[in-house]
């Protein structure tokens, strides 16, 4: 059995463990929080080295790529470092894929329902986190604002150009990525906490709401009603705040296994173990050969 662990600065409230099979390959994932703490994260990983197949790294990221560009978070390079013998995914591998295909399975289901995401109006929390995302809602035709601002610094500048975008990273990534994380993404406990009920017109204004789950949940309204939310991982006690809240339609980039949806980071782990490769020789093409041969399919669920 392929083992995967997903080692997550995040909130150990979302821990979890499962088992699945793909192309006929068991395959044990796990998820361990570390609560904020960045040494205890580092800690766990030299532990686990060599003793899992590939692991995730949650609740932050090697880089920040926007547009052609890559921007590396100081806090991570010690991860990095800290991995010498497993395979390792932040996500990057695949993230842009896996947004454009979230969105292409959404518009074909709202065509069903006798929709279009042409012309419907759409907040993205922060742009340069998913920027592959945020390119693909521009490309299926939305009109936009981008909360960068507003949710990472608490500015009410909102955005409405991914070349704006752009120029804000080139500007504030270099100087960003090297201050504490915490600084700016809700870690550990934080992530518990209830929503804050902020930036309520941009929320009301769109009837798509994308981003990271944790920023949205943060800020989110009690009142949600109609609204369709795309995301990365949701327990299944984000499901039920969601349906509660009166949302219309939950998209996953990833899918829902026993219940949950595991981040970007897990599944590009998991699919590394399953590569009989070494990492450094591991191709963008070699991701979506095996994304089709599974198929690892976006999800898309009817809250209400």
């Amino acid at each position: 059995m392929k083992k995967v662990l997903s080692i997550s600065v995040g909130s150990p409230s979302r821990d979890h463990t499962t088992t699945v099979k793909f192309l006929g390959e068991e395959i044990e994932i796990s998820r361990q929080g570390t609560n904020g703490d960045f040494k205890k994260a580092i800690e766990l990983y030299k532990a686990n080295d060599g003793k899992v197949d590939a692991f995730g790294v949650g609740g932050t990221e090697f880089y920040l790529q926007v547009g052609t560009r890559r921007y590396f978070f100081r806090d991570a390079k010690a991860i990095r470092k800290a991995i010498q013998i497993s395979k390792v995914g932040d996500g990057n591998g695949i993230k842009s894929l896996m947004a454009q295909r979230a969105l292409d399975a959404l518009e074909a289901h709202l065509q069903k329902e006798g929709r279009t995401l042409k012309g419907m109006k759409a907040l993205k929390t922060n742009a340069v986190d998913r920027y592959g995302l945020a390119e693909a809602i521009v490309n299926a035709g939305c009109d936009v604002v981008f909360g960068d601002f507003m949710f990472t610094l608490g500015l009410p500048l909102p955005m409405s150009k991914l070349s704006t975008v752009r120029i804000v990273a080139a500007l504030l990534l270099p100087i960003v990525t090297q201050l504490p994380f915490i600084w700016f993404y809700p870690l550990g406990a934080e992530q518990d906490k209830a929503p804050k009920n902020k930036w309520q017109k941009y929320y009301q204004e769109a009837t798509l709401i994308a981003g990271d789950f944790m920023q949205i949940r943060q800020s989110m309204p009690d009142d949600l009603t109609g609204k369709i939310i795309v995301t990365n991982t949701t327990t299944a006690k984000n499901v039920e705040e969601l349906q509660k809240r009166g949302v219309h339609i939950l998209v996953t980039t990833t899918p829902r296994l026993q219940g949950r949806s595991f981040g970007t980071n897990v599944m590009e782990a998991t699919l590394l173990a399953m590569m009989d490769k070494p990492q450094a020789d591991v191709l963008p093409h070699d991701f979506v050969k095996l994304l089709d041969e599974i198929p690892m399919l976006p999800n898309i669920e009817i809250l209400n």
